[in-house]
């Protein structure tokens, strides 16, 4: 049963659970700060801090709103259709019952995979045509993409958190402090990816494994993050040494106009 009294943080088993909730919560949100670096390079450079910043802020709020409708997210688990033609994985001799979360998942992964492969091209193949899309709109564009994707992150963390704690208040403050983290490091993140042309041809690279990995979730195919985790940060620490490397070398640069959406 959810709680929504105030925890007594004397227990050191509720410090405990907020610690490692909102250390899942960081980790959780490492896919958002890439996305958001990524989407945000794509303004004009005194507007990518303000798109940062909101685009956070919003889902922070959205998130914060998501846990007070905690009782309705759990109902999105009830399978709502059934495919007769594939097995369910988890349980083996049955049919595949897909929820509303394995579609919010399915649909988010397929948006990741579109948006990270068009990005990839985008910022490889040099387009002749002039930017067509004024500055407010393509902000616009930017923030609600920003929501987007965070709505099918904050599902999964969320119907994840519940598995780990029973008190809505740790939930929200472990939030509250994940998306304050996020907010003071995703534009030092964002500043040294967009720097660096390979690391964001890399980040983009890990958000289509992401979405590959959200796809399989949602058809109930178990997949451990770490190894993307671990795969990134090995792919990242060769990276690092490359750049060393080649410090005094020009970089390539990738095309980070605006398109149009």
């Amino acid at each position: 049963m959810l709680l929504f009294t105030m925890p007594d943080f004397s227990n050191p088993a509720i410090l405990i659970s907020l610690v490692t909730l909102t250390f899942l919560e960081i980790v959780l949100g490492i896919d958002n700060i890439i996305f958001i670096s990524i989407l945000a390079n794509k303004l004009p450079k005194e507007q990518q801090a303000k798109a940062r910043n909101l685009g956070l802020t919003l889902a922070l709020i959205m998130r914060i709103g998501l846990l007070f409708t905690i009782t309705w997210m759990m109902k999105l688990k009830d399978p709502v259709v059934t495919v007769p033609f594939l097995d369910d994985p988890t349980n083996p001799g049955t049919n595949l019952a897909i929820s509303w979360k394995d579609v919010i998942l399915i649909v988010g992964g397929i948006f990741l995979l579109i948006k990270s492969t068009t990005e990839i091209h985008n910022k490889l193949e040099r387009s002749e045509k002039p930017a067509s899309v004024s500055g407010t709109s393509s902000f616009t564009a930017v923030i609600v993409q920003i929501l987007l994707i965070d709505a099918v992150f904050s599902v999964d963390s969320i119907l994840t958190a519940v598995g780990l704690v029973d008190n809505i208040v740790i939930m929200i403050i472990a939030v509250i402090i994940s998306m304050l983290v996020m907010l003071i490091f995703a534009g030092p993140i964002s500043r040294f990816i967009n720097k660096h042309p390979s690391l964001q041809v890399l980040a983009l690279a890990f958000l289509i494994a992401i979405g590959i990995i959200l796809i399989a979730n949602g058809f109930h195919q178990e997949f451990n993050k770490g190894y993307i985790y671990t795969a990134l940060a090995f792919a990242l620490f060769v990276e690092m040494i490359n750049i060393r490397m080649r410090r005094n070398k020009e970089n390539v640069e990738l095309n980070n106009s605006s398109i149009k959406e």
